[in-house]
C-alpha cells in the first residue's frame, strides 16, 4: 500500500510540474522564443565576423609580402605606396607593422627626418604595445645620432636606459654613441660603463662598450673610473 501511496505522491507531482510548465510557458514562451532566437542570431553574426575578420586578415597579410618583396628588390617608392595603403585600410596588426617597415624604408632611402617623425608618432599611440612604442624610440634615437644632437637622441632613449627596462643595453649605448659624437666623454664613458657593469649586457653590446671605455681612458678625455 505504501508503495501504491508514492506512486500516487510521484504522478501528483508530475501534473503539478507539468501544470506550472504549461502555465510558464503560456506566459513567457514568447520571451523565451526571442532569447532563442537572439541567441542563435548572435552566435550566426559572431561566426560570420570572425570568418570576415581572418579573411581581411589573411587578404591584408598578402598585400604585406607584396610590398615587402618590392622592398627587397630596391623598389622603394611603390613599396612605400603598398604600405601607405595597408596603414590606412589594412587589418589585425598589418597596419601597425606597416608603418614600422615604412619608416625603416624613409630612412634607408635617405628620409631621416621622416623616419624619425614616424617612429616617434608610433612611440606615442597609446593602442600600441609598450614593447613596440620602446622599440620605435629607441630606432629614432639611432637615427638621430647621426643627424641630431644628444638632447634629442636623449629625448628618446633616456627612459629606456633604466634597470629592468629589456632595451637598456641598447639605450645605454645609443647615449653613449651621441654623447661621444658630441664631444662630451665624461658622460659617454658613464654610459658605457652602466653596460659594463651589468652583468645582464648581451656580449656584443658590453664588448662594444669596453672596447669604448679603452679608447675613451687612453685618450685622457675622461677620468678614469673609481672602484
Amino acid at each position: 500500500m505504501a508503495f501504491n501511496d508514492d506512486s500516487f505522491i510521484r504522478e501528483v507531482n508530475e501534473e503539478l510540474r507539468s501544470d506550472q510548465l504549461r502555465f510558464v510557458w503560456r506566459r513567457f514562451g514568447r520571451v523565451f522564443l526571442g532569447l532563442a532566437v537572439l541567441i542563435v542570431v548572435a552566435t550566426a553574426a559572431f561566426s560570420g565576423y570572425r570568418y570576415w575578420a581572418s579573411h581581411q586578415a589573411g587578404d591584408t597579410g598578402d598585400k604585406f609580402i607584396a610590398a615587402l618583396t618590392l622592398a627587397d628588390q630596391n623598389k622603394t617608392d611603390d613599396a612605400l605606396a603598398a604600405l601607405s595603403a595597408i596603414e590606412k585600410t589594412g587589418h589585425g596588426s598589418y597596419p601597425l607593422l606597416a608603418s614600422m617597415r615604412a619608416a625603416t624604408l624613409q630612412a634607408q632611402k635617405g628620409d631621416v627626418a621622416g623616419a624619425v617623425a614616424q617612429f616617434t608618432a608610433i612611440s606615442k599611440q597609446s593602442g600600441v604595445p609598450p614593447v613596440i612604442r620602446d622599440a620605435a624610440r629607441l630606432r629614432a634615437a639611432f637615427l638621430l645620432v647621426d643627424t641630431g644632437t644628444y638632447d634629442q637622441v636623449s629625448a628618446q632613449a633616456e627612459e629606456l636606459a633604466v634597470p629592468g627596462n629589456a632595451f637598456r643595453h641598447s639605450a645605454r649605448e645609443v647615449l653613449g654613441l651621441a654623447a661621444f659624437k658630441a664631444g662630451d666623454f665624461v658622460k659617454a664613458r658613464q654610459w658605457y660603463q652602466a653596460i659594463a657593469d651589468d652583468a645582464q649586457s648581451p656580449r656584443n653590446v658590453a664588448n662594444r662598450a669596453q672596447m669604448m671605455l679603452d679608447n675613451i681612458i687612453a685618450s685622457g678625455k675622461a677620468p678614469k673610473a673609481q672602484g
